[in-house]
């Protein structure tokens, strides 16, 4: 999968306008050691899509694998609405 803008980036764009969203496999974003260890085994990062704003560390859960979703908000990632302070509809 390459990088590519996000499909929703009308959306995100009127919600988050500071933000430029773009899909990546979780391999392409080097992940720091403590989400990688947060991750089942079993589960492949160059099969693991995201969708994030990797300048700011913003994702958005809505297009993101819930596992590596799940992952990413125990850290130092936010998740859109965490970012925004708003309630958005997937």
């Amino acid at each position: 999968m390459s990088t590519r803008s996000c499909p929703d980036w009308p959306e995100l764009l009127d919600r988050a306008p500071d933000l430029h969203f773009k899909h990546y496999t979780a391999d392409e974003l080097q992940l720091a050691a403590d989400i990688v260890m947060a991750l089942p085994p079993d589960l492949r990062l160059s099969d693991v899509e995201v969708c994030a704003d990797t300048q700011r560390n913003v994702f958005y859960a809505a297009h993101t694998d819930p596992h590596l979703a799940d992952a990413l908000s125990r850290s130092y990632w936010q998740e859109l609405e965490s970012w925004t302070g708003e309630p958005g509809s997937p």
